[in-house]
């Protein structure tokens, strides 16, 4: 399964929620698709992606925040697995695309790649009931549905080939896609009072 297509099976559905993205692969191949204001691409700054969603999912509880990430990034921050098993915040929903690789930093074999390391087992270990190991892209569409229909706290673990895209480069720069990103937001939730 290609972690691409997986994006875009689900983009038509993330046009409404706040986005977050892990550097890399990821952010390139959403990228690519049509950026949108809410969307926000976390830039030289691996591992950070779950703690960013998870404080804002805890400040801006009526949205749903989605947040992209990759094994490495998991695997640098996995106590972040247990800040979000702790605060159990319904309206987030957290997709890491395992392809056992470092493949925005050089492509060398994550942990998971022993067979040893389960992130999904991990993500359970730390408190999160809702936990999905997906490998089809059926079970992943699955997985992503139930996770945009609940009002829980999901975690999505998606095994996926070490391919990347061809070509890596935005016109976005971080400071540019934050201050975005944050009017974005400050618009968003004026309408909605």
């Amino acid at each position: 399964m290609k972690r691409s297509k997986c994006i875009e099976t689900i983009y038509p559905e993330l046009h409404d929620k706040l986005v977050v993205t892990i550097m890399g692969a990821c952010a390139q191949e959403l990228y690519d698709l049509g950026h949108c204001e809410n969307f926000f691409y976390l830039q030289h700054a691996m591992g950070l992606a779950s703690s960013i969603g998870l404080g804002l999912a805890l400040n801006l509880p009526n949205e749903k925040v989605v947040v992209m990430d990759g094994d490495g990034s998991v695997l640098m921050n996995l106590g972040t697995l247990t800040t979000i098993a702790r605060y159990q915040p319904a309206n987030l929903i957290h997709i890491i695309f395992d392809n056992g690789s470092l493949l925005s930093t050089g492509g060398f074999a994550s942990h998971t790649t022993s067979g040893v390391t389960d992130l999904a087992a991990i993500a359970r270990g730390a408190g999160i009931k809702n936990v999905a190991a997906v490998s089809t892209p059926m079970d992943f569409v699955g997985a992503a549905a139930d996770a945009f229909e609940g009002n829980e706290l999901s975690v999505i673990v998606a095994k996926v080939e070490a391919v990347g895209p061809d070509h890596f480069g935005m016109d976005l720069k971080l400071p540019e896609n934050a201050f975005r990103f944050e009017r974005y937001i400050k618009e968003h939730q004026n309408r909605k009072f």
